[in-house]
């Protein structure tokens, strides 16, 4: 069972930029690929970004593309997410999830979730 808390999440002015940070215990972090989501005041949860187990592939949501960032370090078993040039619309409870299997924006591919973690941009 591989548990995943994520950190990083605040208040941010527009244009600002933050770094999300996804902990994994439990299991062999290196097993798995991460996705971030994200869920606005009501709305769906969303894919974000998602990073291959190895950290050489990455795909990214339209909505964060060239704004956003996803690496790994395996040894300290965490993954990260810089954003930038922050807006209103990113706005959101942020999770991170972990696949076994593959590098997926399907959220029923995904085997483990965190609890999320807050980001409200102001303007």
């Amino acid at each position: 069972q591989v548990q995943l808390v994520e950190s990083g999440g605040g208040l941010v002015q527009t244009g600002g930029s933050l770094t999300l940070s996804c902990a994994a215990s439990g299991g062999t972090f290196s097993d798995f690929a991460v996705g971030w989501f994200r869920q606005a005041p009501g709305k769906a949860r969303e894919f974000v970004a998602s990073i291959h187990w190895d950290g050489r592939t990455t795909d990214y949501a339209d909505t964060v593309f060239g704004r956003a960032t996803f690496s790994r370090d395996n040894a300290k078993n965490t993954a990260y997410l810089h954003m930038n040039s922050l807006t209103q619309d990113d706005t959101a409870v942020y999770y991170c999830a972990a696949d076994r299997v593959r590098l997926s924006r399907a959220q029923e591919n995904y085997d483990f979730w965190g609890q999320g973690t807050r980001v409200t941009v102001s303007s």
